[in-house]
């Protein structure tokens, strides 16, 4: 494995992989002829490059299903997760209102759709905006610890239940949901089930196989991967059916029309080999370096509290709620030479904090005092020891600062 290009010896140490990940300089490889030596559009298939581009296409999607135990034909390309999200969501329940005697939600028996308060933005809006169109949403709370109680699923599901969406790894506190008993709980009542597993892939094993979920959502640059590609898997047995939310050609069997960005779905494809050959190599690297940047970060900063179950979370992702009455802005503006967040980069512009944390049941203070740190493949044991050192500096200078004031 080689690092990808450095820019510049003064290069911020990067701690934000679940915002978006470095590509690999196996990916970029990859990606390249299909830029430079072969632009065709893989629709074109009546000449030989057209072919060739076709074949590289379905050649990555054959990798992607690999990676969580798919068929190719399963694989839907879309330009992301939210997308996967927004037509697995909505694609399911147009599809089930297409169905109905008068053709709305308003004649189906199954109009519930289940999600989770903790869920990405764009899960919450799809079922919310459902609503409008005569389905019920439910929101579950979650636990302390970020985890779905089972029961309390349990307790939500019955036969008027059409969807319920779980994601596996939350992207803000990294906690990692139990997915094999939240299937089963919703199949027994016949709902479908959907989890957005863009901070899971690669990450986590995904057995689609040996947990049957019927819809889960990718995306590249969650593991390394190019921006601006993701992917749907849409179960075929039993048969998953959706309506689409674009018009056009009818590229994806249908689901997704618009022309395939070729080089975007190479680097996804050869981004899913790595990660199922090298995922778990990396998982405990990863997790080795997490552990010694929180020693070293707690022997600085006492009363440094880890956000999210202890033990059921992935590898790299630390949410960490500093004291003192700390500031995580300030704490940020203080350690420029340090990448990290305070959240989702897809709601980084909100003022007020963030609404995972408040789900879990911090107090706004407690919430405005939080970072999320993201450590990844190319993270070294150097750069996670000079992190640690200047992000405690940044909380010891903001904290006495504030209190002098």
């Amino acid at each position: 494995m080689s690092a990808p290009p450095t820019p510049g010896a003064n290069r911020p140490i990067y701690l934000d992989n679940h915002a978006t990940t470095p590509p690999d300089p196996r990916v970029l490889a990859a990606m390249r002829p299909w830029w430079e030596e072969n632009f065709a559009n893989p629709a074109s298939v009546e000449h030989t490059l057209g072919r060739a581009a076709e074949e590289a296409v379905e050649a990555a999607r054959a990798e992607i299903a690999a990676l969580i135990g798919a068929e190719a034909r399963e694989i839907v390309l879309t330009s992301g997760a939210t997308e996967s999200n927004n037509l697995a969501i909505k694609g399911a329940a147009r599809f089930a209102a297409s169905q109905a005697p008068d053709g709305s939600a308003a004649g189906l028996e199954r109009r519930r759709i289940i999600t989770v308060a903790t869920e990405h933005k764009c899960v919450l809006e799809s079922v919310r905006d459902l609503q409008a169109e005569g389905f019920e949403p439910v929101i579950l709370p979650v636990g302390p610890d970020g985890l779905l109680n089972p029961e309390v699923l349990r307790a939500a599901v019955d036969e008027r239940t059409l969807l319920v969406s779980v994601m596996a790894v939350n992207n803000e506190i990294g906690v990692v949901q139990d997915l094999p008993v939240l299937v089963a709980i919703s199949k027994v009542s016949g709902a479908l089930f959907h989890t957005d597993a863009a901070q899971a892939a690669g990450r986590i094993p995904l057995d689609v196989g040996a947990v049957p979920i019927d819809l889960l959502s990718l995306s590249a640059h969650k593991l390394y991967g190019p921006k601006g590609i993701g992917a749907l898997y849409v179960r075929r047995r039993p048969r998953v059916r959706l309506a689409p939310l674009l018009s056009g050609g009818g590229q994806e069997r249908g689901l997704r029309s618009g022309t395939l960005p070729a080089p975007l779905v190479v680097g996804f494809g050869e981004a899913a080999r790595i990660a199922r050959l090298e995922g778990t190599l990396d998982a405990g690297r990863i997790a080795g370096q997490r552990d010694r940047f929180l020693a070293a970060l707690q022997a600085a900063v006492p009363g440094l509290q880890v956000n999210g179950h202890a033990e059921r979370r992935v590898s790299g992702n630390l949410n960490l709620t500093f004291p003192g009455g700390a500031d995580a802005q300030a704490i940020m503006a203080a350690a420029p030479g340090v990448c990290v967040s305070t959240g989702s980069a897809c709601s980084s512009a909100a003022v007020e904090p963030s609404y995972v944390l408040r789900a879990i049941g911090l107090e706004e203070a407690a919430a405005r005092a939080t970072l999320r740190v993201g450590i990844g493949r190319f993270t070294s044991p150097a750069e996670v020891d000079r992190a640690a050192a200047l992000l405690a500096r940044a909380w010891e200078s903001t904290v006495s600062r504030r209190a002098a004031e």
